[in-house]
């Protein structure tokens, strides 16, 4: 068990304040989600569309989906977009064509089959169960899929408080992902069966400030002795 008292569960996780933040990726366009991923996203999906019949694109703590109602206009007619938020703030017209939006926990759902593309701007700040959502996208990749998100290793704790640190980072390569520290990018490439070796505690909304500027959520876990 954790040394650190008040850590919040799920459900009271996000009725926080912190996990509302209106801040971070509400209003995000789709060249702030290229910079914030280092990615062309458009390109990318747009390459796939070249070879596959269906492209689908999955984005988690999409906050009003601006982006995704611009890429719903602009992607060819085989690319289907989903976004999720939790909070139903989506800005853009009713019934846009090839984008559904979901307002749900990205903890707790669960998607309908796999994603050739998944992203998160900056959503996990606000996770919970950060390396769960992260094992879960892996899991919801096609073979030769693309999962790429903001994260930050500081933001997971171990049972005294502590940041998790650089084992996290190897145990996160260990299992076939790609942290890259400078850029705080994790990624996979290729769907896989992500374990890794930490027991979901609990979180803590009152964290402060991570390196956005803005407060964020610390998740502890206990680290269970590798096999």
């Amino acid at each position: 068990m954790s040394s650190v008292t008040g850590l919040l569960g799920d459900e009271e996780l996000e009725r926080s304040s912190v996990v509302a933040n209106c801040l971070m990726n509400r209003e995000r366009r789709l060249p702030g989600y290229n910079r914030e991923l280092g990615l062309d996203l458009a390109g990318h999906l747009r390459a796939r569309t070249a070879e596959e019949a269906r492209v689908r694109w999955l984005d988690l703590c999409c906050g009003t989906a601006g982006a995704l109602f611009e890429a719903a206009h602009t992607l060819p007619p085989q690319v289907e977009i989903v976004g999720v938020d939790l909070v139903d703030f989506f800005a853009g017209p009713q019934d846009p064509p090839r984008l559904r939006l979901i307002t749900a926990s990205v903890a707790s759902w669960e998607p309908d089959g796999v994603f050739d593309l998944i992203t998160s701007v900056h959503g996990l700040h606000y996770v919970g169960d950060k390396l769960g959502v992260i094992a879960q996208a892996a899991r919801r990749l096609t073979d030769d899929g693309l999962f790429v998100a903001n994260f930050d290793t500081r933001g997971v704790r171990v049972e005294d408080g502590a940041p998790a640190g650089a084992r996290l980072t190897r145990d996160l390569r260990a299992a076939g992902l790609t942290y890259e520290p400078r850029t705080r990018r994790i990624s996979c490439h290729g769907r896989r069966e992500i374990t890794l070796p930490y027991s979901y505690l609990g979180s803590d909304d009152q964290a402060g400030p991570n390196y956005t500027g803005q407060p964020a959520v610390d998740s502890h876990y206990a680290r269970r002795p590798s096999s």
